[in-house]
């Protein structure tokens, strides 16, 4: 019912108002999702932006339903308590993701790994029940995360025993390269999703400037307007991981959530946020490339600034065309890294207190 009284709001307010005509363009929805275990904004325009919006949302409650592995009756979660029992019958969405997640995991070097999921729940991540394991529960745990195997059978996949997966550091993505095809259908002009530290930016502003998406500075989570600067995009994903955004205090240490899957701990790389940024339409070849910026962004903060950098110039990996996205680092010691490139589509915020260097 919420769905079709918003609409009917809307249609009324674009109906009244003494007979003006209104721009397409300038007819806007603008709703509010809570899933994925984060907030969510989509912002659409168009003649046709209600419906548009709420196409979104249904979308993304579709993935979360199949995907999340804190939803009792998930695709996932049937998968991982099936782990050494029996093969799991699994629909298109899954099937794909875990293909993505294969290819990531072998172009990162095991940096992206969605078999980390026994030990990120060790440190309490998934039910916010935080607590520091024991390094004996880390090194058992960690064979889980060696020793990976997923079967596929024309019948379904199967885990081994004791394994299990966790899709939170790709669905997001994914979810965006799916509200592209929505945008799409609905024939929107331009939008915006914002899914936690997963945009979208469709076309431009309605004035024909670029979106404006600030990086949020990891040393003030909670600053509503504290980045570390702005980046000016049209047609493009940007995709932000950091400690900063889910971790917890012991006996004065700080632990966050990206957990390395070659140690078991959270990353301690000496980066404190690392944004991806692809246009719509290139990518790595998999037709994803919302996908392909969220697994990066989180595989490259894994790998700390060198590695990082050395990955993005590898010409033998892109070829002549170079790599297909670009990159924002910013590093413990108050420094923020723009990859060239993006870096004409970068403004530091002066106020920050970082100091700026465009890589090439």
């Amino acid at each position: 019912m919420k769905h079709l009284t918003a609409y009917v709001f809307l249609m009324l307010l674009l109906l009244s108002g003494c007979g003006a005509q209104l721009s397409p363009d300038e007819a806007q929805e603008s709703i509010q999702v809570i899933a994925m275990d984060t907030a969510m904004l989509i912002t659409t325009y168009g003649e046709r932006s209600p419906a548009a919006a709420y196409a979104c949302e249904d979308v993304i409650r579709d993935l979360e339903a199949k995907l999340s592995r804190t939803v009792e009756d998930s695709e996932v979660s049937r998968l991982n308590n099936n782990a050494g029992k029996e093969l799991t019958v699994i629909g298109e969405d899954l099937s794909a993701l875990l293909d993505a997640a294969a290819y990531y995991n072998f172009t990162t070097g095991g940096a992206f790994n969605i078999a980390i999921a026994p030990a990120a729940s060790a440190w309490g991540f998934t039910k916010d029940h935080f607590q520091v394991p024991s390094q004996e529960e880390i090194d058992e745990l960690l064979k889980l995360v060696d020793g990976f195997t997923l079967r596929e059978e024309p019948e379904g996949v199967a885990l081994g025993p004791g394994q299990s997966i966790d899709l939170g550091a790709i669905a997001k993505g994914y979810a965006a390269d799916k509200i592209v095809q929505v945008f799409q259908e609905y024939e929107v002009p331009r939008g915006l999703a914002q899914l936690g530290g997963n945009v979208l930016a469709y076309g431009d502003r309605p004035d024909g400037t670029p979106w404006r998406v600030g990086i949020q500075d990891p040393a003030k989570p909670g600053g509503k307007n504290a980045f570390v600067g702005v980046l000016e995009l049209t047609d493009a994903f940007a995709v932000t991981s950091g400690g900063y955004q889910r971790y917890f205090e012991q006996d004065g240490k700080t632990y966050h959530h990206i957990i390395d899957p070659a140690t078991g701990y959270p990353a301690d790389s000496g980066l404190t946020s690392v944004t991806v940024v692809a246009a719509l339409g290139e990518g790595d070849g998999s037709g994803f490339p919302g996908t392909m910026c969220d697994a990066y962004s989180t595989a490259l903060f894994i790998m700390g600034e060198e590695q990082a950098l050395a990955f993005w110039r590898d010409e033998t990996r892109w070829g002549e065309q170079g790599c297909p996205f670009g990159l924002v680092l910013v590093t413990e010691d108050g420094r923020v890294l723009v990859t060239e490139g993006l870096a004409d589509r970068f403004t530091l915020d002066e106020d920050s207190g970082y100091t700026y260097e465009a890589v090439s």
